[in-house]
């Protein structure tokens, strides 16, 4: 290889060099960022008469589970419970899955299904039963209602769809336990 040959390998590197830096250059001059002064969009709420600092409108009150339950639909909770097939049974005599099986879980006392291997948290709750208001705290936050729990699930947020899932594990029983009064 003579020097010629170098030559023109090495200004063809450093014009390629020279483009890519320039182009660079150019792109940061005509699209250079710009920073508004202040970030994001102001929104406007009026004020509420007298409220005085505090909330103006007040939380609407809760409804009795009772009351929950009496207008529950167990045929719209069997639906709901479809996520929670994944993990449960709910067979009588059924197998344990991930999670143990669901046939008469309401009255049942808490971590006791035979052949399932439940948390010490749970375990430690055996003589508590299941009745409607642990059951819906439970649904609503498993890790809140029993910390240490193994159940990973968010938990059911939306009240009527508590309701529909309770009133479908009541069906699944020998002597379904009546509902509270509303």
């Amino acid at each position: 290889m003579d020097s010629f040959e170098f030559n023109k390998i090495a200004g063809a590197v450093l014009a390629t060099a020279l483009l890519v830096f320039g182009l660079s250059e150019l792109a940061g001059i005509i699209y250079h960022p710009h920073a508004p002064e202040k970030p994001g969009f102001a929104i406007e709420v009026a004020e509420a008469e007298g409220a005085g600092g505090e909330a103006a409108a007040e939380e609407a009150p809760a409804v009795s589970l009772g009351t929950l339950l009496a207008s529950a639909d167990a045929a719209k909770g069997q639906t709901v419970f479809k996520a929670c097939a994944a993990c449960h049974d709910v067979a009588n005599g059924g197998p344990n899955k991930v999670g143990p099986n669901l046939w008469g879980i309401v009255g049942r006392p808490h971590g006791v299904h035979e052949g399932f291997a439940y948390s010490e948290a749970m375990a430690a709750l055996k003589d508590k039963p299941w009745d409607y208001a642990a059951l819906n705290e439970f649904l609503l936050a498993p890790k809140k209602a029993v910390p240490g729990t193994k159940m990973a699930y968010g938990g059911l947020k939306k009240e009527t769809d508590r309701a529909d899932l309770l009133a479908y594990l009541a069906t699944l029983s020998d002597a379904p336990v009546p509902f509270p009064a509303p």
